[in-house]
């Protein structure tokens, strides 16, 4: 995910900026070919060393605090630390604004284990296009598997400087991040499906969470800086034991959650809903401790698994709730001359491509990892699916309840996805098959670029980018 010369754009010397394909990324990218499709051939093999920082999963980019993302601060003892660039500026003009200013190393601590897992290309991506876009002056210095701080820490991280920038879970603290954990309740009623209902979700969770004052400002009262206010990351799935295939397969059943929202989902099925670290649920289900996981099917597949639980159950209407996770700066954001802030904010937007790379590359590893340990990949049955829907409209009203979400949250969601399924397929993201075979269908060569450039330039990020 590339940006050497320009990012997406190139200012013509006079009239608008015209849109052009980021050929010079990807021709860049494809030089790196090798190292790329070693990444994607091999990382779903073995179990990753930490599967908890996957456990909610990736996502993707953009930008700022109530109102902006940050204004032109110190930082550097030559050029003007308070003079930017436009979106989409020439790499000469880029350049030219960041002459002068010192070279500085920001922290990045994203979601995978590792540089060889699935996920790592929501990392890596925002790396090489960084240290591209400021033409070397950035150095982002990757630490991998929450080495700095847990997902219960690492907020304080970002504020006290020990990270300047992180993927983080504000879902896990709702009464912190009161707004967020109530839009991933409201998002459950958008369609599923592996690839297209993936990029919309995503989509319309970063343009509802640019939208919510309640959520920049929660994150503004704790000194950090959203670059992605909420990333929707993967859809949820089951994985059990045994196949479940009606309501009365439900009853009992001890399923692992991620939020409150789904404890409530798995009760009202029938369910025992288990709350648990990731990292715990391979030998939980090996043990029949708990008959399934409800999860995102990355880390189901880079944990393995389906090794022990090959029985994947989705939905194809509504949806389960979402855990949404987010990007964020941290107190040293505030500090970087404006150029800097701005290469860091178009470049977290850009770099969704390769988070949506592991998300969509990871439901289909899962689909044929399932089928080749012997399961049933099958959609639940109909009468479950409304219940589901019936049930996530209640929980939405509750939450709507709450005082931090629109009123109209649903409206809003349900026009935003019209309008994002429609904008993805004519840009080549169609559904081309069902989630069952969704591992022949799914085209891995696939480049999502467009989906990042049309995402950020069309929806709410661009409004907060850093001026």
């Amino acid at each position: 995910m590339p940006c050497p010369a320009s990012p997406v754009r190139t200012a013509p010397q006079s009239g608008a900026a015209e849109r052009i394909a980021p050929q010079s990324f990807n021709e860049e990218r494809q030089k790196k070919g090798d190292t790329v499709k070693t990444l994607t051939t091999t990382r779903f093999q073995g179990r990753a060393l930490s599967i908890c920082a996957m456990a909610a999963g990736l996502t993707f980019a953009l930008s700022s605090c109530a109102g902006s993302a940050g204004s032109g601060g110190g930082g550097g003892d030559g050029g003007d630390a308070g003079s930017g660039f436009e979106y989409g500026a020439s790499q000469e003009d880029v350049n030219s604004a960041i002459e002068g200013l010192d070279p500085i190393t920001i922290k990045f601590q994203p979601s995978a284990a590792s540089q060889n897992s699935v996920m790592a290309p929501a990392g890596t991506v925002f790396k090489e296009i960084v240290e591209e876009r400021s033409n070397g002056q950035i150095e982002v210095e990757i630490t991998w598997g929450q080495a700095i701080a847990g997902y219960a820490e690492v907020h304080d991280a970002l504020a006290d400087g020990r990270l300047d920038v992180a993927y983080t879970l504000p879902v896990y603290q709702p009464t912190e991040f009161p707004a967020v954990n109530d839009l991933g309740t409201a998002m459950a009623g958008l369609s599923a499906s592996p690839y297209l209902g993936e990029l919309v979700a995503n989509a319309v969770g970063n343009e509802i969470g640019w939208g919510n004052e309640n959520v920049l400002s929660q994150y503004e009262e704790k000194g950090l800086v959203p670059l992605t206010p909420l990333a929707a990351s993967g859809g949820y799935y089951t994985v059990c034991s045994e196949p479940v295939e009606s309501a009365d397969d439900w009853q009992g059943l001890q399923t692992r959650i991620a939020s409150t929202a789904q404890s409530a989902q798995v009760q009202h099925l029938g369910g025992s809903p288990v709350s648990m670290e990731y990292v715990e649920t391979f030998e939980a289900l090996q043990r029949g401790t708990v008959d399934c996981t409800l999860g995102q099917l990355v880390p189901s597949a880079e944990a393995g698994i389906f090794e022990v639980a090959p029985n994947l159950g989705y939905t194809t209407t509504a949806s389960f709730s979402r855990s949404p996770g987010a990007y964020l700066a941290g107190s040293s954001f505030a500090d970087m001359p404006l150029a800097y802030q701005q290469i860091i904010f178009d470049s977290n937007a850009l770099a969704s491509s390769g988070g949506m790379e592991a998300v969509i590359g990871g439901n289909a590893a899962a689909v044929q990892q399932a089928k080749d340990a012997g399961g049933e990949v099958t959609p639940f049955a109909d009468d479950i699916q409304e219940e589901i829907s019936n049930y996530s409209t209640q929980l939405t009203d509750e939450a709507i309840g709450n005082g931090q979400i629109d009123e109209n949250i649903e409206t809003i969601i349900q026009d935003a996805g019209e309008k994002w399924a429609k904008e993805f397929e004519d840009l080549g993201y169609t559904d081309e098959g069902e989630t069952a075979d969704f591992n022949d269908w799914y085209d891995e060569s696939k480049d999502f670029m467009d989906y990042a450039t049309a995402s950020y330039e069309n929806g709410n990020a661009m409004k907060h980018r850093p001026s």
